[in-house]
């Protein structure tokens, strides 16, 4: 499922224009779309020689990083640690403080002036972060959801994030 596609169901859901039978995006979807999104970004941002295109690429990724990980917390990671059980509350509380590095890398990325050693180093680490990051969620945290959480529920998580993601300011 494309983002596209995620956000047009998801805007038919928030109108009420989905027709009967039709089901409602699972936050997982969602969750897949975007992940595939920042790492594409960041794929390309690793490989880009131009300061220009860099500096227009972290913009991109900021806008699509930030309000993702501040509705992941709230709507999944929060529902996650709420679950009884150590290794829900240890995937959720690494989900935490990897979303928080990431954050940190980020806005030391943002300061950066692009195309110098550093800057590429940042956009590596970066890059190398979000990916360990999102192979270990893809694995350890949506187990936990599809345990869970029936269907009901992970519709009503994506109607959650996507209200929690337009409530993010992005600076």
């Amino acid at each position: 499922m494309t983002v596209r596609t995620t956000l047009e169901q998801a805007a038919k859901s928030v109108m009420g224009a989905l027709t009967p039978g039709e089901s409602q995006p699972d936050i997982l979807d969602t969750l897949q779309a975007e992940h595939d999104e920042v790492q594409e970004l960041l794929g390309k941002l690793v490989d880009s020689d131009s300061a220009r295109e860099q500096k227009q690429l972290v913009e991109k990724i900021k806008r699509a990083l930030v309000p993702h990980t501040k509705a992941e917390e709230k709507v999944v990671y929060d529902a996650v640690l709420a679950l009884r059980g150590k290794e829900a509350k240890i995937d959720g509380n690494e989900g935490y403080i990897e979303h928080g590095l990431a954050d940190a890398t980020l806005k030391k990325l943002d300061k950066l002036t692009a195309n110098t050693p550093e800057f590429k180093a940042a956009a590596k680490v970066l890059k190398e972060l979000i990916s360990h990051h999102v192979e270990e969620e893809e694995r350890n945290i949506w187990a936990q959801v599809k345990e869970n959480f029936s269907d009901k529920q992970r519709e009503e998580m994506h109607r959650e994030f996507l209200a929690a993601k337009k409530k993010v300011k992005v600076a």
